[in-house]
């Protein structure tokens, strides 16, 4: 029974320092090397776990999917609060993942076809959820729930991601209190011009 507990404490070990390598360098950056040397485990050791770079890759996009996936589909009734709670969960949950997207549209990682599945899926429920608030006349009938879906997806990822040209146009870090506090307030700010009707 240890053997087993080690052997999984190893893994966790393992997939943590991976998870960092992989999202502060991206995949191609990545090597086992440095994986390896992250974990303080030994490299031969780590390929007694897996096989290479993908596998590892692999089981933390599965881990990080399972975590992050009743997170992301949660909303609020009032679609006036959407952009505020989406950048909260972003902020308190999805940082690492937010970071992950911006490597993931510049370079080519191993594809996924049920990962690609299960993302569409979040991402499409945001605008079925829109839609249905539209239907009960809580969104303008002039605005597509698809686009401001991208709308708010944009306003809660980009300053979070490109942290250099957050910094150098508000003077602070996303990262910084004061400005998700600020970043929060204006977003609610924004929603409220563009909603009406909406319920507490």
């Amino acid at each position: 029974m240890g053997e087993i507990r080690n052997a999984e404490r190893t893994r966790k070990k393992i997939l943590d320092a991976a998870r960092e390598e992989f999202f502060s360098k991206g995949f191609s950056s990545t090597r086992i090397e440095s994986i390896a040397a992250r974990a303080n485990v030994k490299k031969q050791l780590l390929y007694h776990y897996f096989k290479g770079k993908d596998e590892i890759f692999e089981a933390v996009m599965d881990i990080l999917y399972s975590e992050h996936q009743p997170i992301a589909l949660q909303t609020p009734t009032n679609p006036a609060l959407l952009a505020a709670h989406r950048l909260k969960v972003n902020i308190e949950y999805r940082m690492d993942f937010q970071r992950f997207t911006a490597w993931e549209a510049l370079e080519d990682q191993p594809k996924n076809p049920q990962r690609e599945t299960i993302r569409k899926q979040v991402l499409q429920s945001y605008v079925e959820d829109l839609k249905v608030k539209k239907d009960v006349g809580l969104v303008p009938e002039n605005l597509d729930p698809a686009l401001l879906t991208l709308a708010i997806t944009s306003l809660t990822t980009y300053p979070l991601v490109f942290a250099d040209a957050t910094k150098m146009i508000t003077g602070m870090s996303p990262t910084d209190q004061e400005f998700q506090e600020k970043w929060m307030a204006f977003l609610t700010q924004i929603s409220e011009k563009i909603f009406y009707n909406s319920a507490e």
